[in-house]
């Protein structure tokens, strides 16, 4: 079946409730990407985690931890920006290839320096930070150039129709890479230690170069202008006429600005919930579990057409998780429960459970309004544009985080950890109630009729 088909069977069933799983079915090629991603995903997620952990064992300092992000923002945006032209301008397939094995020898160096420090440790010392800083730059450039290519390809291997379903599908990938990953992070960080755990990284990371090596060639439909100037003012001439997908852009850097308490998890494992390394999983976790049902219960996606109204009514709620996981926070920091420590037993198992729900909410808030941003942005531009635009939704979907880590790290140093995500959390409620008010075009988007 070629993409441009539009079977009948396309028509999601009236009272379906869980995930569609005919783009795995209908495109070979898509399961064994997807397949491969969900598997090197835990991967990745699972050295997100463990960097984090490796940083916070040497420095104590949870800004330490959210210069991780902060270093890397400029090179991702410029690498978001680069790779898109270079996903519109060559084989879609060759720069997968050559961008993954950038990101694998990335996971390598990590072992490296991973190890090292763990025998400076072992005679007292410790080994010096920036180069896991430059070493986690080329890591997150390198996966912002695949990520912008790889979901610009969903239309070359799927029909139209089936886009929104693939979505979806991506947020059950995504649910098991963000569950796995950082739960198994924490066990194998404090059960075998950080560079055997980079270790298993780059193992998983196999699994994913193979999805990628099965793909089919996907070079341009039609002529697309070099990387450069030219490529770059052809893709902000298209943005500029484009405001449904401007504002979703916009909506999510809210989102992800105010709203990313997770460079915390460190600190709150080791001083506030206790729990140490596996709390920081725990926590983690649980974002993902709510990632996951939501992918698992999908199956209505293909119903809903008010795709403006939908994200902007999830990324409230989302607002609303955030500021409760931050109220949790603050009542353990009055010291009321008790005292916790960085062992597993020594954590406060009631904080853990709410801070736990709070956190799956913001994942399964966040994955809805994610399915319905990709599909318009898969949908409503056309083929030689959606590298591009794919580029600069990974550089909002990436780089917002960074800025959300900084965000976080200067406020919880200033202030109090539960500060960052109570503040984010009201703000982003508020901004979005003004947003749906002063985007009439955005909050008027109708699926059935696609409009940039």
């Amino acid at each position: 079946m070629s993409p441009a088909e539009t079977p009948a069977e396309a028509t999601a069933p009236a009272r379906r409730r869980f995930v569609d799983l005919s783009p795995l079915r209908i495109s070979p090629a898509f399961a064994r990407l997807w397949i491969g991603t969900s598997i090197s995903g835990i991967g990745a997620h699972l050295t997100v985690v463990a960097v984090g952990l490796q940083i916070y064992a040497m420095t104590s300092s949870t800004f330490a931890v959210a210069l991780v992000g902060g270093i890397a923002l400029v090179p991702m945006i410029v690498a978001g920006v680069w790779g898109g032209m270079l996903a519109d301008a060559f084989d879609r397939r060759l720069v997968l290839i050559v961008s993954s094995l950038v990101g694998w020898a990335s996971t390598i160096a990590l072992v490296v320096l991973s190890a090292v420090d763990a025998a400076l440790a072992a005679d007292g010392g410790r080994g010096e930070v920036w180069p896991f800083y430059l070493v986690t730059t080329v890591n997150s450039v390198a996966s912002t150039i695949s990520g912008a290519t790889r979901f610009s390809v969903y239309p070359r291997l799927l029909p139209a129709a089936y886009v929104s379903r693939a979505s979806a599908l991506g947020g059950i990938s995504g649910g098991i890479q963000l569950t796995a990953g950082p739960a198994l992070a924490g066990v194998l960080v404090a059960t075998i230690g950080l560079p055997l755990t980079f270790t298993v990284d780059v193992v998983l990371f196999a699994a994913g170069f193979l999805g990628i090596l099965g793909l089919p060639k996907l070079r341009p439909l039609s002529r697309t202008a070099r990387p450069g100037w030219e490529s770059l003012r052809d893709g902000v001439a298209f943005l500029r006429h484009a405001p449904n997908i401007r504002a979703s852009f916009l909506v999510d850097i809210v989102a992800m600005s105010f709203g990313r308490p997770f460079v915390l998890l460190p600190a709150v494992g080791a001083t506030v919930i206790g729990g140490g390394p596996v709390t920081v999983g725990v926590l983690t976790a649980a974002a993902a579990v709510g990632t996951f049902l939501t992918g698992v219960f999908s199956g209505p996606v293909a119903r809903v057409h008010r795709f403006g109204i939908a994200i902007g009514r999830a990324i409230i709620v989302y607002g609303a998780f955030v500021a409760a996981f931050g109220a949790v926070l603050a009542a353990m920091q009055t010291g009321w429960f008790g005292p916790v420590g960085p062992e597993w037993g020594q954590a406060n198992v009631v904080a853990l459970v709410l801070a736990a729900i709070a956190l799956a909410g913001t994942g399964a808030s966040d994955e809805v309004s994610a399915i319905f941003r990709s599909t318009m942005l898969l949908t409503a531009a056309p083929d030689e544009m959606r590298g591009r635009l794919q580029g600069v939704f990974t550089v909002v979907v990436a780089g917002g985080p960074r800025i959300g880590d900084l965000y976080a790290g200067v406020l919880a140093s200033l202030v109090a950890l539960w500060f960052p995500p109570v503040l984010g959390g009201l703000a982003i409620m508020a901004i979005l109630a003004v947003l749906l008010r002063v985007l009439p075009s955005f909050r008027a988007y109708d699926a059935r009729d696609p409009k940039p």
